[in-house]
């Protein structure tokens, strides 16, 4: 059975789920998404993830033209009508279709599209023997000129570092920020454990307030660790214990070696796995 895919309200078989080509999220980038996961159909943190999707529009002056309540019964209907109860989510909205020219007053209709699919993000001996990432050279974009807080259609800066970690033959690609600070991976956010506290760099880092970096927090906090949010360089990096990553598609899995340095002792530590188990239960219920 071909994927039914929800757009505006309607749903079409994937190869007839189309969009106007003057919609200004494919001209300009200009729209935001979410990307969700659903557990044994139970959709993960939904209205975590719909509170960002909505607060990013606000942000941006872009309105969604149905309500949570209505979004919410969409996301669960994708889900059924597709007969998926373990899958990735991609929820978006765009600004609609207008003219060339960058004038959003000029927009109308903003379209909605949810796809629900299976989603394999890495290998599963990743998650057993852990990821080599390397430091790319591209930055994130400054905090300043557009919150990361807003999860845009604009995804080039992340391409472009990810580009450079697959040329040097690594999956994933850790980013710094405009301070020369640690501030994310292209698609994940980034955990560090030192002395058996969890560390992670701050939202002023210029990071996604990523929903499962929020998730293994209190997870961490559950498990009697002490957890801060700080400024951390790659030198804390290459010191510490233990490191893994965590967002939506990902989860949570380990980095044994950044930079080709090998972190900690080259494979993934006690407490990492103790979080993956934890985070396991916490989706999943084993």
């Amino acid at each position: 059975m071909s994927l039914k895919i929800y757009i505006a309200g309607k749903f079409y078989d994937k190869a007839d789920a189309k969009i106007s080509v003057y919609d200004h999220g494919l001209l300009y980038g200009d729209g935001i998404f979410e990307g969700l996961r659903s557990y044994g159909g139970k959709v993960f943190q939904l209205q975590e993830h719909l509170r960002r999707l909505y607060e990013s529009a606000k942000s941006i002056w872009l309105e969604i033209p149905i309500s949570i309540e209505a979004m919410t019964a969409a996301v669960l209907e994708t889900l059924i009508v597709n007969n998926l109860s373990d899958a990735y989510i991609r929820l978006v909205v765009t600004r609609g279709a207008g003219s060339l020219g960058l004038d959003p007053t000029r927009t109308s209709d903003p379209q909605i599209i949810i796809i629900a699919d299976k989603i394999t993000l890495y290998p599963p001996e990743f998650y057993e023997k852990g990821l080599q990432i390397i430091t790319a050279s591209t930055i994130r974009n400054h905090p300043a000129a557009l919150s990361p807080r807003i999860k845009s259609l604009n995804y080039l800066n992340n391409i472009l570092a990810k580009i450079e970690g697959l040329q040097a033959g690594c999956i994933e690609a850790l980013m710094l920020n405009s301070k020369g600070e640690v501030a994310e991976c292209t698609g994940d956010n980034i955990f560090l454990i030192r002395h058996k506290q969890l560390l992670t760099p701050s939202i002023e880092a210029g990071i996604l307030e990523g929903v499962t970096r929020d998730a293994v927090i209190q997870l961490g906090r559950e498990a009697g660790l002490e957890v801060r949010e700080i400024p951390l360089t790659k030198h804390d990096v290459y010191i510490a214990d233990e490191c893994f990553l965590t967002g939506t598609a990902a989860e949570v899995i380990p980095v044994v070696k950044v930079d080709s340095r090998t972190i900690g002792h080259g494979e993934p530590g006690p407490i990492t796995r103790d979080l993956m188990a934890r985070f396991k239960k916490l989706t999943r219920g084993q």
